[in-house]
């Protein structure tokens, strides 16, 4: 006898699209936000503290995304746009972050006169550890600061893809409780 074939829950197509279409706006407004925005506001930092608040802008959505996670009632869906937000954002705070320390001082990398292109392409080939060596980190303050995105690639591959992951497994383990004990409860 064959295997009874479940359809969907109604509508949950059209959940998975909109969730992918608001995944790739937030990836092309965090994108575009670089292109656009007014890094000469930043300059009158120093570049510790503007890495500093990029840092702490980067972990507060990642809680916002952990906490919508949990609270979603698709988790894995959630967890996707979550990934889809936090991954670009935190490229995207190093490619700035490259651009004002080349504005900075433009011989703290192989090539002088570095645009957010170039930023935005030397942070994924960095994150990628592809590296093609067309440009590189020539001062020791814009090494320190490479290998520091170095340390934080493995541990965001690693550890923060656990995270939301533990988050939407959390989320599920929970939901799927509560609809036990609902059950019960009848």
């Amino acid at each position: 006898m064959p295997a009874e074939v479940v359809s969907p829950e109604p509508g949950r197509h059209r959940l998975l699209v909109r969730g992918m279409l608001r995944s790739l706006a937030s990836a092309i407004v965090v994108v575009g936000l670089y292109f656009i925005g007014p890094f000469d506001a930043f300059r009158v930092f120093p570049l510790w503290v503007a890495f500093v608040l990029a840092g702490t802008l980067l972990a507060v959505v990642a809680i916002w995304q952990i906490r919508a996670i949990l609270r979603s009632p698709y988790p894995g869906l959630r967890g996707i746009e979550a990934l889809a937000i936090t991954a670009p954002l935190y490229l995207i705070l190093f490619a700035a972050t490259y651009f004002l320390l080349s504005v900075e001082d433009p011989t703290n990398f192989s090539v002088e006169g570095l645009t957010r292109t170039d930023t935005l392409y030397f942070t994924v080939t960095t994150f990628s550890t592809v590296g093609f060596g067309d440009i590189s980190a020539a001062s020791q303050g814009a090494r320190i600061l490479v290998t520091v995105q170095m340390i934080l690639n493995l541990l965001v591959l690693g550890a923060g893809i656990r995270v939301f992951m533990g988050a939407v497994q959390r989320s599920r383990k929970s939901r799927s409780t509560e609809t036990t004990n609902a059950s019960s409860a009848e």
